[in-house]
């Protein structure tokens, strides 16, 4: 498997964004990345995916959307909708039948932001996911940036704080999102988790003040989707999308929040005595399987079966464990960065069956 990092869901001028897809192409090869994933609202932006270059450097751009219903107030249920050929916007109003359309037209389908508080101060609105009852979906965005941003604004002191100082925004995925996505994965089903920054570069006035907040240089050296494709990129646009969505849907990625320091590098694998597994695949817990996390630096490392920690590893850079008990497991790590201690990687799972 080859490692890729991605950013994905971000906007563009097309809907409330203030870059064109080309600004977000050279950010993501001045910031190192292998691939985006621009998702403008409720709609398809044509004839821009591809490669593009800046001297030997390249990024591969693709295009989905985030769709949801404008007619509703407040706007909530937002989807991510990846590798669909046609705009499913008009769909919006019923969650359940956008996303079977989306898995009709073999794409993949993502809840954003499904924990979006409000934020008084600000006049933003709740924008959670509350169709709960709709299947189907291929997973959730465990980490959103700018929903995290929001339960920091409690002035607008804050707000102006965080425009200049960044760095010091995130600190980790929602709780009550975490805690959704064990309950999901514990009802038996397959939930993929990404990361997506959300990122605007947004333009910001207050008074006197004028500045261009969180630009897409600063998100994409933040919350970033590491993908584990099968082959390396070729530089064939068809080729190498089907290699990034196959690997998206079977779940072999984790969210890596890269500023700290980078999480390129990481693993999680379990190995029974006649077979492996890596994030997103099953594994027989016959005869034992040894669970193995490796980290590109020390950090506190935690295991989670089943939504419940059962071993903590401080200052490590791996860890170990053996086991016959079925179960849902997954890692998490701990870094600490400007006076707090912050997620800095959340896998996905592998399953113990």
């Amino acid at each position: 498997m080859h490692e890729i990092v991605i950013n994905l869901h971000m906007h563009t001028r097309f809907s409330d964004g203030t870059g064109t897809h080309k600004d977000i192409a050279n950010a993501a090869i001045r910031t190192g990345l292998d691939a985006v994933i621009v998702t403008d609202h409720n709609v398809l932006v044509q004839g821009v995916e591809g490669y593009y270059r800046a001297g030997r450097s390249r990024v591969l751009l693709l295009v989905g959307q985030e769709i949801h219903d404008q007619d509703r107030d407040p706007q909530k249920n937002h989807l991510l909708a990846f590798n669909t050929s046609r705009d499913l916007s008009t769909l919006a109003d019923d969650p359940q039948l956008l996303i079977n359309s989306i898995n009709a037209a073999g794409g993949l389908s993502f809840l954003a932001h499904p924990d979006d508080l409000d934020s008084p101060v600000f006049n933003e609105p709740n924008i959670s996911w509350d169709a709960w009852e709709v299947h189907g979906y291929t997973g959730l965005e465990l980490w959103n940036g700018l929903s995290e941003l929001k339960t920091l604004l409690h002035t607008k002191l804050h707000g102006v704080f965080y425009a200049f100082f960044p760095q010091f925004m995130a600190h980790h995925p929602m709780p009550e999102t975490l805690q959704r996505w064990e309950e999901l994965l514990a009802r038996g089903g397959r939930v993929v988790a990404i990361g997506g920054s959300d990122a605007h570069a947004l333009d910001m006035h207050m008074g006197p003040l004028h500045r261009t907040i969180f630009p897409y240089d600063f998100h994409f050296r933040t919350i970033n989707t590491h993908v584990f494709i099968s082959e390396p990129l070729t530089g064939d646009i068809l080729t190498d999308k089907k290699l990034v969505y196959d690997a998206l849907a079977a779940g072999r990625c984790f969210v890596g929040y890269d500023l700290p320091a980078s999480t390129r590098g990481f693993s999680f694998k379990a190995k029974g005595l006649e077979e492996s597994a890596i994030m997103g695949e099953e594994i027989s817990a016959r005869r034992g399987v040894t669970l193995q996390a490796h980290l590109p630096k020390p950090a506190e490392i935690r295991l989670i079966r089943d939504g419940k920690t059962i071993g903590i590893w401080k200052n490590s850079q791996a860890c170990a464990h053996s086991t016959d008990e079925p179960g849902v497991y997954r890692v998490e790590a701990w870094k600490s960065y400007l006076g707090f201690k912050r997620g800095w990687i959340f896998s996905n799972p592998i399953y113990v069956r």
